[in-house]
């Protein structure tokens, strides 16, 4: 019996791409600082905060998204990670190793850059929002969320040709759509 399900690996020879690893709670730092001495691309959202004590008022610089770290890599490159002390692994969406588009890291460093504070929260989802596949063979194609069946399953309606369709598709596989405008997910 052959398993007919075929995985998503955006690795590349040549084209180094953007990937999340995760790291343990309070780790990202030294994980990022090493995978720089190791020559390999790391970057780590971070953002300044003022932090109010009993005794005294302390800015403190904290990462956006705990336990994460953003590499850009090749191929060549994802062993040396991997064998990074104190990395956990590559973040993936339904067993997919898939790249984090450049548009996006870019935006997550421009908000940055404003000095703001930002909370980042996983992608909500709600009965109705128009949602565009990310992975796998429907990859592009664009529905609307029609029930949420579970954390790990969601009944999304898809147009073809006339007809509606109706699948049942991992959220980590979505990616939500306002107005024509996409908004990144972070899972």
């Amino acid at each position: 019996m052959t398993n007919s399900t075929t995985y998503e690996n955006h690795l590349d020879a040549n084209d180094s791409r953007w990937f999340a690893i995760y790291t343990p709670y309070k780790r990202e730092k030294l994980v990022c600082r090493q995978l720089q001495k190791k020559g390999i691309t790391a970057y780590l959202p971070v953002q300044q905060l003022v932090r109010r004590y009993t005794r005294k008022i302390r800015k403190v610089e904290l990462p956006l998204i705990s336990c994460y770290v953003f590499v850009k890599i090749t191929k060549k490159e994802y062993i040396r990670v991997l064998e990074t002390e104190q990395v956990m692994g590559f973040v993936k969406f339904s067993g997919n190793l898939i790249a984090i588009p450049d548009v996006e890291m870019e935006l997550m460093k421009r908000i940055l850059g404003e000095g703001l504070e930002i909370n980042a929260e996983k992608q909500i989802y709600q009965e109705g929002d128009e949602v565009e596949v990310i992975s796998g063979n429907l990859v592009g194609t664009k529905g609307r969320l029609c029930s949420i069946q579970g954390r790990k399953q969601f009944l999304v309606d898809l147009e073809f040709l006339g007809y509606t369709l109706q699948i049942n598709i991992d959220p980590s596989l979505l990616r939500k759509v306002n107005n024509g405008f996409l908004i990144a997910s972070k899972n």
